[in-house]
């Protein structure tokens, strides 16, 4: 019978590491410290994924407490322990209880006393910290009780069940996870004692909790077995007090309950370990990704347990959990792009939102109230400049990418964000971490272009159920009566335009059922010869804008008029933004795909075969503008003046 390699593999690996081990069995432990402090030095140089892990872990943790230096010195101080422990933890596993004991001094066993004397079973809160596997090896903490742990099987059976076989040699009692927790519950209730792991990343199935203030994902397990037993739990540490020396302390005991949810018991315990890893922080297992982003959702409002703080912690005091939004470049795509971003940054109570745009459209993400900080990129920037700009921002924890060019996605990949989102396309797909799914367009009308960006905030776990992300931003100053702004122009190209002359036609039956009206014409520098034709058959009725407005003062002419009349143009979308009804004239595009969000706005479009084509010129007769009358548009006015009133 053929034997399987991965079997193979496995049984490889458990006689390499049984070679290893009987090297270090020879070895004294002091020369096993030596040695693993070498391995770690070694190591902080070759594995740069993980040096960068730990530097980025220790700053969430220190960041505001430790210089550049500081981290650094402490990320490099923290994989020479660690390397000294590991090696150390196995040459531990082959010793005596008696030989061990002579390295180790103990602190707080008195805290336990009562419970021992009580028979009274209890809980250990364990960290990751110093040579954490001595726990497994020793009874000088209880010898009157039976001891257990919780354990994850290695994927090794060979080495699992080794592991096992040197941890079960002084009488500990290893409980699988996969097989439940009724066997470990039933052994609290006896009397016994159980360690139980408190500061790994702890999935979708974790409490949300700030830990050294910044929201990880938290195991409630510990706090409820407590609960469903009525045993106490005591913090157990380990920690390097010297040269192949560990000192082991054991903390006051935690009673369940005490009239606190579950949820807030886990929050504290993270400040637990927290004063636990401060009082020796090089000793921590900084290489775990304990403050993980989930895939795909990491905003956590439709997390079951959502997150939970401590009682005398508020929001605000929160470290933010920063992200990096790289805006589109038209300004009809970035209107649309609000309600999303609004979504996100609801998403979760630390969230930080950073908005990379064009400088053209720094004032209108200024103004948003959900984004808290702007940077603008030049359009001759180079793709390493703005990189640049991103790291001395930062870090970010994520960027989104709502263009879909290349060029984006190589600044967020230069500037070192770990985690990026957006939609698949040609040549980048491999720089983005997290890839959206495109709708599929091809069993139903295409959806409104709104969706292509709530479809990526959706996907993140953003809920979309609040309506408020739609609403316009408070109307500033008061509009006033009369005042109607024409936009005659499009970037786009001719197609789009309808002919300036009904534009002025509009205007002059408006004028009769309106003899107050008056007309602000707005557009580029390049329509500025359209706006000059209407303002001048207009006169006095109108005032002409054209080319005379940058974005912050196009945003304050709209928002003084009471309506605006215009082709499918950035300024519609902007006008829709801000909550003032439009009037707008549809042609070789599609309203359904790309028409004015919210209420109160006139579509006016006349259906020809051709249409929707999207080409910038018409090659044939401009049917689906010309059929379009003035007379169809004053009644649209009439239609909004009607509402308004």
């Amino acid at each position: 019978m053929r034997v399987p390699w991965e079997r193979i593999s496995h049984y490889a690996t458990y006689l390499g590491y049984r070679a290893f081990e009987g090297l270090l069995n020879i070895l004294p432990l002091s020369c096993v410290f030596a040695a693993g402090k070498l391995c770690g030095w070694v190591s902080y140089y070759l594995l740069g994924h993980y040096r960068k892990l730990t530097q980025r872990n220790i700053r969430h943790a220190f960041g505001e407490e430790k210089s550049q230096r500081e981290i650094h010195a402490l990320a490099h101080h923290a994989f020479t322990t660690l390397g000294a422990n590991l090696l150390s933890s196995i040459k531990l596993s082959t010793m005596s209880e008696e030989a061990i004991n002579k390295h180790i001094e103990f602190d707080g066993k008195e805290n336990i006393s009562n419970c021992i004397e009580q028979g009274r079973g209890f809980i250990f809160l364990i960290g990751h910290l110093g040579a954490w596997e001595i726990l497994a090896h020793i009874n000088a903490i209880t010898t009157e009780t039976r001891r257990a742990t919780l354990y994850r099987p290695l994927s090794n059976p060979y080495l699992n069940a080794h592991i096992l076989r040197r941890r079960e040699r002084t009488g500990l009692k290893a409980f699988d996870r996969k097989d439940g927790f009724n066997a470990p519950i039933t052994h609290l209730r006896k009397g016994g004692t159980i360690g139980i792991l408190i500061d790994q990343h702890a999935g979708d199935r974790g409490h949300w909790c700030p830990f050294f203030g910044r929201l990880a994902s938290t195991s409630s397990l510990a706090p409820l077995m407590a609960e469903r037993t009525g045993v106490a739990m005591f913090p157990l540490s380990i920690m390097t007090v010297g040269h192949a020396r560990w000192k082991m302390r054991i903390g006051k005991p935690i009673e369940p309950g005490q009239g606190q949810s579950l949820a807030t018991t886990t929050a504290q315990l993270n400040l637990l370990m927290e004063e636990i890893i401060r009082q020796s922080p090089r000793d921590w297992f900084w290489v775990h990704n304990r403050w993980k982003t989930p895939t795909p959702k990491f905003l956590l409002t439709k997390y079951r347990r959502g997150y939970s703080l401590p009682p005398d912690m508020s929001e605000a005091e929160l470290k933010p959990f920063r992200i990096l939004v790289r805006s589109p470049n038209p300004l009809g795509d970035a209107c649309m792009s609000v309600p999303a971003i609004r979504a996100i940054k609801r998403g979760r109570p630390d969230t930080e939102i950073t908005v990379l745009c064009p400088e053209n459209l720094t004032t209108f993400w200024q103004e948003e109230e959900h984004v808290d900080h702007v940077i603008s990129r030049s359009r001759s920037a180079s793709n390493r400049s703005v990189a640049k700009v991103l790291r001395a921002a930062g870090p970010f924890d994520v960027a989104i990418l709502l263009p879909n060019s290349i060029r984006c996605a190589i600044e967020a990949r230069k500037a070192g964000i770990p985690h990026i989102v957006g939609y698949p396309s040609k040549w980048r797909n491999w720089m983005i971490h997290q890839l959206i799914a495109p709708r599929n367009t091809a069993t139903g009308p295409r959806p409104h272009h709104i969706t292509h960006y709530l479809k990526i905030a959706e996907t993140i776990g953003a809920d979309l159920a609040d309506q408020t992300i739609f609403d316009p931003p408070a109307a500033k100053p008061k509009p006033d009566t009369g005042r109607i702004a024409i936009s005659a122009g499009a970037d786009y190209g001719p197609s789009k335009c309808w002919p300036a002359d009904r534009f002025i036609a509009t205007a002059n039956h408006i004028t009769e059922k309106h003899p107050d009206a008056h007309f602000v014409l707005l557009g580029t520098k390049s329509e500025e010869s359209i706006g000059k034709h209407i303002a001048d058959e207009l006169g006095a009725r109108c005032s002409d804008m054209t080319g005379k407005t940058n974005l912050s003062s196009l945003m304050d002419e709209l928002r003084r008029c009471v309506l605006l009349i215009t082709n499918d143009t950035g300024s519609m979308h902007l006008a829709a933004h801000l909550g003032i009804p439009t009037v707008a004239i549809f042609g070789s595009t599609e309203p359904a795909w790309t028409g004015p969000l919210g209420k109160g706005h006139e579509v006016i479009r006349h259906h020809v075969p051709c249409s929707p084509c999207f080409l910038r010129q018409c090659p044939m007769d401009f049917s689906c503008m010309t059929k379009i009358t003035p007379l169809d548009v004053a009644g649209a006015v009439d239609d909004v003046f009607g509402r308004l009133a």
